[in-house]
């Protein structure tokens, strides 16, 4: 496995959509190993192949609860339920904050690492997570649908008072 390094926001292949994948092999699986240590050693909960420059439906996800890793190739929600608003932060966005209305509870349908269909459901962080990773897939970024955005002085001084 191997860091790789994160694309940040204003480089073009954010605001692409990606490409299915097609061919499940050892350089996917390299892909998703390196994405996941990636996303690890940043401190994040979810990272999308676009986020290391490659335009590929590759997703990984841990939000520390008892589904543990969690990889998604060619994820797509099939169902949503009710609304959260909650904050949220990209690794390739540092530094901003915003907040986004999600559903409460989203049904996925995926592929694993080996090309078997899937399907997870989430609620709270996982819900969250899940349409933030898959929205990077389509080329777009949190700060294109949040209701506000903050900056990390912003954020602190509405905690504060």
């Amino acid at each position: 496995m191997a860091k790789r390094n994160i694309v940040k926001l204003g480089e073009d292949v954010l605001t692409k959509k990606s490409r299915d994948v097609t061919v499940f092999d050892d350089k996917l699986w390299t892909l998703l190993d390196d994405m996941y240590e990636t996303m690890q050693s940043a401190n994040g909960v979810g990272l999308a192949a676009p986020q290391v420059g490659i335009l590929r439906r590759v997703v990984v996800i841990d939000v520390g609860d008892e589904n543990g890793r969690i990889e998604l190739v060619n994820p797509t929600v099939t169902s949503m339920k009710g609304k959260q608003r909650e904050l949220e932060g990209c690794l390739s966005v540092p530094d901003l904050w915003g907040y986004v209305v999600r559903p409460a509870k989203v049904k996925v349908k995926a592929q694993d690492r080996y090309g078997k269909e899937f399907v997870i459901e989430g609620d709270k962080l996982l819900a969250v997570a899940m349409c933030h990773e898959i929205d990077h897939l389509n080329g777009v970024m949190f700060t294109d649908i949040a209701e506000e955005v903050l900056t990390a002085s912003q954020l602190e001084e509405r905690k504060k008072g």
